[in-house]
């Protein structure tokens, strides 16, 4: 089977799901844009070269009309962050085309039912509702965003971002975060998207309340000065460390000490990698209902919890939960862990992307039934939180 996936370009979190699928199938990854400095500053790698299945049409006329031959003859073609030229003559044919997308309705929704947002995405995705062309949905609003312009329906299949899974021996890793002084970790750029004024908020409480701890923050961004402001203003400073941007092998260092992992984006945060790096790593993931990952990976008291994004108070329940119960939270840490080795891995989305390939080549309903590939249901944000808290 030829299958080539498209995208703005290649990063770590996405080399684990190329290399495994380059070894089940004929496969191929256009890269159609270079690594820019910021994301290069954040420990994306430039891989022109050093990947046989990489392709990058930039690079001169003689690789881009290669590249687009072995788009028109793939079996299948996925496609993200690329320009719709890419598979132009494929929507023509009607050959098979998959794109994948995370939640777009994020911000100033009154935007997304303009005449030109209607009719921009009627040529997009509406006019192929019934051709050759599905959804893989990063993250758990994508079906329910495209659904509003009746794209994708009965077409919408769960996928994410798969990152490098590293395999511990998961009763001695949770031995090893037993300590009298807890460790949280933070990870992610500082933006206000993604709520970091939370974990020092949550730092304040905690030590006006007595607990020890410690609060391991990595990223940098625009809240950066005002969170150490905070810090110094409420004498954190013995609590809290700013680490600024790391390497993704130092972050799973870190993950690997720590016993909570706090995720307090919105609703515009379309998946969150880190998410998957942190419950691979054994924490307890505390996570808002805003973020595509975790209506997919988390089940609340299972493998993680889950408050209300827009309530500190919801926040901070939950942590003092795993502070007061150490059995909870190592039993969310095991769970998280074996979330990740079991099911939202890249070995397993390759297999799955397989048999839902070979589905859709046979007419036949996907035979997955859970986790990447198996079918992305209509779950709207309103009414989300109640949802995920009661289904346990």
């Amino acid at each position: 089977m030829k299958v080539v996936f498209i995208s703005n370009f290649l990063n770590h979190h996405q080399l684990p799901f190329c290399e495994s699928m380059n070894e089940k199938t004929q496969f191929h990854f256009i890269q159609t844009e270079r690594v820019n400095e910021e994301r290069l500053s954040m420990g994306y790698g430039e891989f022109e070269d050093k990947y046989p299945f990489l392709l990058c049409p930039y690079v001169s006329d003689i690789e881009a009309k290669k590249t687009q031959t072995i788009i028109d003859d793939a079996d299948f073609v996925i496609t993200g962050s690329a320009p719709e030229s890419f598979i132009a003559h494929r929507l023509k044919e009607n050959k098979p085309v998959i794109r994948y997308s995370e939640p777009f309705l994020r911000k100033q929704q009154w935007r997304y039912f303009l005449p030109k947002t209607i009719k921009f995405m009627y040529n997009r995705n509406t006019k192929y509702a019934k051709r050759n062309v599905y959804m893989l949905c990063n993250g758990c609003y994508t079906a329910s965003d495209f659904s509003i312009y009746r794209s994708y329906i009965g077409k919408t299949y769960k996928w994410g971002y798969f990152p490098k899974t590293i395999k511990y021996d998961i009763e001695k890793l949770i031995k090893e975060k037993r300590k009298p002084t807890l460790e949280i970790i933070w990870v992610g750029r500082l933006l206000k998207l993604k709520h970091p004024l939370m974990i020092l908020n949550t730092a304040k409480s905690l030590k006006e309340d007595g607990y020890k701890f410690n609060v391991s923050i990595i990223g940098t961004g625009q809240c950066e000065e005002e969170m150490k402001a905070f810090v110094e203003e409420n004498e954190l400073t013995d609590n809290v460390h700013f680490l600024g941007n790391t390497s993704p092998d130092d972050v799973r260092k870190y993950m690997e000490k720590a016993n909570i992992f706090m995720f307090n984006s919105d609703h515009r945060e379309g998946w969150g990698a880190v998410v998957n790096e942190a419950m691979n790593s054994g924490c307890a993931v505390i996570s808002s209902q805003g973020p595509g990952s975790t209506g997919y990976m988390i089940k609340h008291m299972e493998n993680g919890l889950v408050y209300n994004y827009k309530r500190f108070r919801s926040l901070y329940k939950n942590v003092k939960l795993l502070f007061d119960d150490d059995l909870l939270r190592e039993k969310l840490g095991k769970n998280a862990y074996l979330t990740i080795t079991q099911t939202w891995n890249a070995k397993t989305a390759v297999r799955n992307l397989v048999v839902l390939l070979n589905c859709l080549a046979e007419g036949v309903p996907t035979s997955v039934l859970e986790g990447p590939c198996s079918i992305a249901p209509i779950t709207p944000r309103r009414g989300m939180y109640r949802r995920m808290i009661k289904k346990r």
